[in-house]
């Protein structure tokens, strides 16, 4: 096991077994991750934080639902280093979402939405689409990232709409908006690497992926003209915080580079460079 300095982990699940898993998860876990039964468990509080302070993990951000209540007592336990992103979101029936999601971002640490355009409505529905705006508006309003899965999803589900070029048009017609891709882009990572050149509101976080398969073309943009744009996370236990982190640790980057991408680059993004809204 390989320790660092400092990390961010932007993405993190603790409640995968609350409910029973669906068909397309346990076809993932077994077929693409070839994970064992831990991945669709429920993660134990003392075991998460004692695995964070041997990594140098100050801090992550657990993915939660409407309604969802473990995620949250993590983070009412320990404010400093736990954090919520919020999934689940009914876009078909905006307006009492959306007034459930403000009254959760005042009351709760909310680090950014999430929303995986392969995961609902068919696939029907790329982050261009105008189901989306409503959500993009609110978050403008809020200071909220938003935060979409990209690239061919892991499970078999459509892909297409999970295409970074569909987030050309929403950079461009809501630039105020901090939108960061979950999970990489692959096999589209010269498209979202190009995006990201383009605009300056659009990011990158590694979530389900082992940072020893990211592909040399990031690793060389992370190095030079990305050096602020790509973010560290595990999807953990999808894949081990430890094993993230230890990989992390382990690539070819200068010393400052790699504490963009394990903790400043998140810190700026989600934290305004401070503590958590």
């Amino acid at each position: 096991m390989t320790t660092v300095d400092r990390a961010i982990d932007c993405l993190v699940n603790v409640s995968m077994g609350d409910a029973e898993p669906p068909d397309w998860l346990v076809r993932v876990k077994e077929d693409y991750f070839k994970a064992g039964t831990a991945m669709l468990q429920n993660t134990d509080f003392d075991e998460m934080v004692d695995e964070m302070d041997r990594l140098g993990v100050r801090r992550a951000i657990l993915v939660s639902t409407i309604g969802s209540k473990r995620a949250l007592e993590f983070a009412e336990r320990a404010p400093e280093r736990f954090s919520l992103a919020i999934g689940g979101l009914d876009l078909l029936r905006p307006m009492p979402t959306l007034r459930t999601l403000s009254s959760i971002v005042a009351s709760a640490p909310v680090s950014y939405v999430s929303v995986g355009p392969s995961f609902w409505g068919d696939g029907n529905y790329p982050p261009s689409d105008a189901v989306y705006y409503p959500l993009y508006t609110k978050a403008c309003e809020l200071e909220l990232p938003v935060c979409m899965n990209a690239g061919l999803p892991g499970p078999p589900l459509p892909g297409e709409a999970q295409n970074p070029i569909h987030l050309d048009r929403v950079c461009m017609r809501f630039p105020e908006l901090k939108v960061s891709m979950i999970h990489g882009a692959d096999p589209w990572w010269d498209i979202a690497i190009r995006l990201m050149i383009k605009y300056k509101n659009l990011h990158l976080m590694t979530s389900a992926w082992a940072p020893k398969y990211l592909p040399q073309s990031l690793l060389h943009y992370m190095r030079t003209r990305g050096k602020t744009k790509i973010m560290f996370a595990s999807d953990a236990p999808v894949l081990t915080m430890t094993r993230t982190v230890s990989e992390a640790a382990q690539l070819d980057l200068e010393p400052e580079v790699l504490d963009n991408y394990l903790y400043r680059n998140a810190e700026r993004f989600f934290f305004n460079g401070g503590e958590p809204k």
